[in-house]
């Protein structure tokens, strides 16, 4: 099922377009912290999102552009304020279609299957994982906090993706060095103590402090 992200700060329509949407099958969240889109967003995974303009905190053409930071996901305009210059400014930030307001909801569902059938010829994947914040582009190994991004190594990318897969839950530290025997060269249990202590130096200096926790003789997990 096709998942569809709606930022709109107007109750009225973000309701309306969401009732609309899930008659014809798709999943469909409405944004509700919109200090934050961009958790949001790496949280649900969406395959299409409808983005206002006019937003509270940061407009829609910062989210956008934060958007296209992560992922190639269709990104579509709706907005009142619908002269050239916005349409210009929109297709500039990387948006993929705009539509004025106010619009024909069937106009739109089609627009909705148009886009989609367009788009997901490219697999229709996120290439993102997210925890607590941090965001892991799994399709050039790096992660990003709070507006800040590093990239990572090879050893450091595998690691901090089994952690984030298992979402807070412990990895074994035989499993870490299986998954680094497949990427590598034989990894011994001091080695991955080395690469892990890495890692964590690398999450420090994007601000994410005490982001892997440590269970003695055990293993790892995210906190």
């Amino acid at each position: 099922m096709y998942k569809i992200f709606v930022v709109e700060d107007d109750e009225v329509i973000a309701s309306t377009v969401k009732k609309h949407l899930e008659g014809w099958d798709y999943q469909v969240r409405c944004a509700s912290n919109f200090k934050d889109i961009l958790h949001e967003f790496a949280e649900f995974e969406p395959h299409l999102v409808f983005m206002d303009i006019k937003l509270p905190a940061h407009n829609g053409y910062y989210w956008c552009g934060e958007i296209r930071k992560v992922s190639k996901v269709p990104v579509v305009f709706i907005s009142s304020v619908s002269d050239n210059m916005n349409i210009v400014m929109a297709m500039n930030m990387g948006a993929d279609d705009f539509i004025a307001k106010p619009f024909d909801l069937d106009v739109l569902a089609a627009k909705v299957q148009a886009m989609l059938r367009r788009s997901y010829d490219f697999q229709g994947q996120t290439n993102i994982l997210e925890h607590n914040g941090a965001i892991l582009d799994l399709s050039e190994a790096s992660i990003m906090y709070n507006g800040n991004k590093a990239s990572l190594t090879k050893n450091e990318f595998k690691i901090l993706q089994v952690l984030m897969e298992n979402n807070g839950k412990i990895a074994s530290r035989s499993y870490l060095m299986e998954k680094l025997w497949e990427s590598d060269s034989y990894v011994d249990e001091n080695t991955l103590s080395v690469n892990v202590n890495r890692l964590r130096k690398t999450l420090e200096n994007i601000g994410l402090h005490d982001f892997i926790i440590t269970r003695k003789g055990i293993g790892y997990k995210t906190a």
